[in-house]
């Protein structure tokens, strides 16, 4: 490997870290597509920006472009508690507003200003290393990597010093309250982080990879577990693989890395989607069926308590009576048999008395609705189970 491919490579490593973290707490509070608006919308903080200084390299268009970022917010928050819209419905509204009065202002007073849809809205990482930051006429390193560093330590130290709060107002804004920590102010701390981190990402690698970054690592690790430090460590873990492994796979297909890095991230979701333990689909399914089973194995066992004429307890008439297909009725009574629920005797079903027993914890259960009833014994009567 060569220095700027090592470069692109640590570029890409530490925007995905940086993203990740907002990224986060942005999933947490169900405001994924914030990400996406304020994305677009900083455009025209970075036009004005430019307009005052006539630099793309000073500190003020980031300034600015966090400022509108903060003012997205405002506006699609405003316009929510109306109620007369939804938060989607009011980001879509927002972020396409100010994004085009970016554009108008390019066009009107920056005509000789060409807007690229790789710079704007793909990005190009291939190009990152040769933008240079000199320093006392030094070379000292891509700009991207320095500004990103920069922002990445200081998300780092801001974490640090207010991850109770965060986690506090994130999960439980009325305990937050409660306990002296603002909600509000923690709100636009971390929309004011989440615009510092989008601007500075926006020149290396396009608003569409920023969005991918901040969001899908963090919906991943979203899928994997419920414990929000494991979740930050594998949100970090998953932007870092898919920054890496894009990086190759569009070295090896000579396609966009940006487009690569958000296929890596969305193949890397999918899979989890599909396999997580927990949340996956499968799991889910899975899940849905053995419940469906323990329902089926419910009625069943209640119809037999319910009769004790031998006509009613037969297994031909149980088919007809409960109206199930025979298949679905041959698996109902082979998990009773296997759990010695029932006993057959010349094809007439009987209960046994562990079948009578969890039969009377499932009336009560039934009666009261209370889950502490019936769950604990799931464990002990289901084969199935645990």
């Amino acid at each position: 490997m060569n220095s700027p491919q090592i470069e692109i490579q640590l570029i890409a490593v530490v925007v995905a870290i940086a993203c990740a973290i907002p990224g986060v707490f942005l999933v947490l509070r169900k405001m994924a597509l914030i990400s996406d608006a304020i994305s677009h919308s900083i455009l025209p903080g970075i036009v004005i920006g430019f307009f005052i200084t006539q630099d793309l390299n000073s500190p003020l268009l980031i300034l600015l472009a966090a400022i509108t970022g903060v003012i997205t917010v405002v506006l699609v928050e405003w316009i929510q508690k109306t109620g007369l819209v939804k938060e989607d419905t009011a980001i879509g509204l927002v972020f396409p507003a100010l994004f085009s009065i970016g554009v108008i202002l390019i066009a009107k007073n920056a005509n000789d200003v060409h807007l690229d849809v790789d710079a704007v809205l793909l990005g190009e990482l291939a190009f990152a290393p040769f933008d240079r930051l000199l320093l006392f006429g030094n070379d000292v390193g891509p700009k991207s990597l320095w500004v990103m560093g920069t922002i990445l330590i200081s998300t780092i130290v801001l974490l640090l010093l207010f991850f109770k709060e965060l986690k506090v107002s994130t999960f439980d804004s009325g305990l937050s309250a409660a306990l002296g920590i603002s909600p509000v102010i923690m709100h636009y701390g971390l929309m004011s982080v989440s615009s510092v981190t989008v601007v500075g990402a926006f020149d290396a690698v396009g608003a569409i990879l920023v969005v991918a970054l901040m969001i899908a690592p963090a919906a991943t690790a979203y899928l994997l577990t419920s414990d929000l430090k494991k979740m930050l460590w594998l949100a970090i873990t998953f932007g870092s693989i898919a920054a890496l492994g894009g990086y190759w796979v569009a070295h090896w297909l000579d396609a966009s890395i940006s487009g690569s890095i958000s296929t890596v991230l969305g193949v890397i979701f999918l899979f989890v989607y599909l396999f997580a333990p927990r949340k996956g689909l499968i799991s889910v399914l899975y899940r849905q069926k053995q419940q469906r089973t323990e329902v089926s194995l419910i009625t069943f066992l209640l119809h037999l308590n319910n009769h004790s004429e031998e006509r009613e307890r037969h297994i031909n008439h149980l088919q007809e009576h409960i109206n199930w297909q025979k298949i679905r009725s041959k698996t109902v009574l082979d998990l009773a048999l296997k759990n010695n629920m029932v006993t057959v005797t010349n094809n007439v079903v009987s209960l046994t008395k562990k079948g009578d027993e969890f039969t009377n914890l499932a009336l009560e259960y039934i009666i009261t609705n209370k889950d502490e009833k019936i769950e604990h014994m799931k464990d002990d009567f289901f084969l199935f189970r645990g």
